[in-house]
C-alpha cells in the first residue's frame, strides 16, 4: 500500500514520518499514535464521537485523511488535559454526570472545547445548536449542555 509522509503535532508532540495514503486521521490517530480517546461509530460525519480539533478547528476524524493533517496541529481528547489535571470542561462533565457509556464523551468534550474558545459565555441554544451534530444515545443531552454551562461559569469565576 502507498505511504505518504507526514509531519503534524498531536497534542503538544511533533509526528514525522509516513502513513498509509488511505488512513483516516482516525486510524492514523488511533492506530499509529495509540491514542484511543478518539472513538469512530458511524465512519460519515453525522454523530460527532470522532471529533478532533485542527488547528483549533472542529474535524471528523472519520472522513479526513491522515495526510490532511500534514503541516497541521491537532488536539485529541488527550490533550484537553494538564498531565494529570483534568481541564475544566472534563471536571464539569465529572460534576454533572454527563458521561454515561462514555464512547460518544470524547467527541463533546472536543466539541464543547471549541464552542468555549470561540464563545466563552454560550447561552443553553446556542450550546445545543453547536453540539446538535453530536449524538448520545444515553444521558439526554441535559447533563451535557449543564456540564458546557458549568464549565463557562467556572471560567468566568478565575
Amino acid at each position: 500500500m502507498a505511504r505518504v509522509e507526514i509531519n503534524t503535532v498531536v497534542n503538544g508532540y511533533a509526528y514525522s514520518g509516513s502513513v498509509q495514503s488511505r488512513w483516516t486521521a482516525a486510524e492514523f490517530i488511533r492506530d499509529e499514535l495509540g491514542l484511543t480517546g478518539t472513538k469512530t461509530s458511524c465512519e460519515m460525519e453525522v454523530c460527532g464521537v470522532c471529533s478532533i480539533l485542527v488547528d483549533g478547528v472542529p474535524v471528523s476524524a472519520c472522513t479526513a485523511l491522515a495526510s490532511d493533517l500534514d503541516n497541521k496541529s491537532v488536539v485529541t481528547v488527550e490533550g484537553l488535559a494538564d498531565g494529570d489535571e483534568l481541564s475544566a470542561l472534563q471536571q464539569a462533565f465529572l460534576d454533572r454526570f454527563a458521561a454515561q457509556c462514555g464512547f460518544c464523551t470524547s467527541g463533546f468534550l472536543v466539541m464543547a472545547t471549541a464552542l468555549l474558545e470561540s464563545n466563552p459565555h454560550p447561552t443553553s441554544e446556542e450550546i445545543t445548536h453547536y453540539l446538535e451534530g453530536n449524538i448520545c444515545r444515553c444521558t439526554g443531552y441535559r447533563p451535557i449542555i449543564e456540564a458546557v454551562q458549568l464549565a463557562a461559569e467556572r471560567a468566568d469565576g478565575e
